[in-house]
């Protein structure tokens, strides 16, 4: 299993893109070296229920996911009581000889990589059991993950979070993919602080209703105390811009943090939109969620890694 005791800094952050802010930032990047951010809460209660069990765990993701990316770290971690008989399996959005450092990563920590098509990915999302035909073993005990890990009993790891709070902030800001973890945010929050969802992807107003069906299937009540924002995707996940990158590389050199464009630069490049065109109070205290996924920075070269 994940350790249970980990947890991570709320630094105060002050910076010129963000003046006479109160801004604080939940470092959740700091949680585990590989296994981190909100890869590493979702994770956690899904495998402690199978601690103990040889059991073959199957998911999916893109060339550069960073929850398949803490998934292997996580099966293969030393010394994780139980978790010796866990193998498990990558569905992959792509094509045989496709490559990047994340597949070479996945694969040398033991993770089967299978690749599929976009057609056979898009029953993945909305067919529940489609995954099964992608088995060779079929008779085998299987935990399946969906993507991002973003199952109701993520929630429970995510909700954790707001305990670490040294105080519940007026506003709390964190970039969506699958609506996973600001539903556990919610239920943390349990009716308080202003949330704010900041899509990483296009098109990303189907999002609520996730967030909704989450809380529902985990048992949490339907948290309302949100705004969820579509419009700075800037042209789709994964899609950059030369102002995006300038803006984390100038982010990352001011304050040491270090950030990558695909989630956690989008959430601080809108809230930084947010604070200037005034939609926050001025004495709004907000905490931003680093929500980890370093590793994903490593497609694009111009900020360091």
């Amino acid at each position: 299993m994940l350790p249970s005791n980990q947890v991570s800094p709320c630094q105060r952050v002050e910076s010129r893109q963000f003046p006479g802010m109160d801004l604080w930032i939940k470092r959740d990047d700091l949680l585990h070296p590989q296994v981190s951010g909100n890869k590493f809460r979702k994770l956690k209660y899904p495998l402690l229920a199978v601690q103990g069990r040889a059991v073959h765990i199957v998911s999916m993701g893109g060339i550069w996911s960073n929850h398949l990316h803490a998934l292997a770290h996580a099966c293969a971690m030393a010394g994780m009581p139980g978790m010796t008989g866990v193998t498990a399996t990558a569905l992959i959005r792509g094509a045989d000889g496709m490559q990047s450092a994340m597949l070479d990563d996945i694969r040398e920590l033991g993770m089967q990589v299978k690749f599929v098509t976009r057609e056979a990915y898009r029953q993945l999302r909305s067919e529940p059991d489609a995954w099964r035909a992608h088995l060779t073993m079929p008779e085998q005990e299987t935990l399946w993950l969906p993507e991002g890990g973003s199952s109701a009993q993520a929630l429970r790891g995510v909700a954790e979070l707001v305990t670490e709070l040294p105080f519940v902030p007026t506003h709390t800001v964190l970039a969506c993919g699958t609506g996973a973890t600001l539903a556990g945010v919610l239920a943390g929050l349990a009716g308080r602080s202003q949330v704010i969802g900041v899509a990483a992807i296009s098109n990303g107003g189907y999002l609520k209703d996730e967030i909704a069906r989450l809380l529902s299937e985990a048992g949490y009540p339907d948290h309302q105390n949100y705004r969820l924002l579509t419009d700075f995707h800037l042209g789709g996940y994964a899609r950059v811009t030369p102002e995006l990158m300038e803006f984390c590389t100038d982010f990352e050199n001011e304050t040491g943090i270090p950030l990558e464009p695909v989630y956690t630069g989008k959430m601080l490049f809108a809230l930084r939109q947010l604070w200037h065109d005034r939609c926050l109070a001025a004495d709004a205290r907000v905490l931003a969620i680093h929500t980890g996924g370093l590793q994903g920075r490593r497609g694009f070269a111009s900020i360091p890694a």
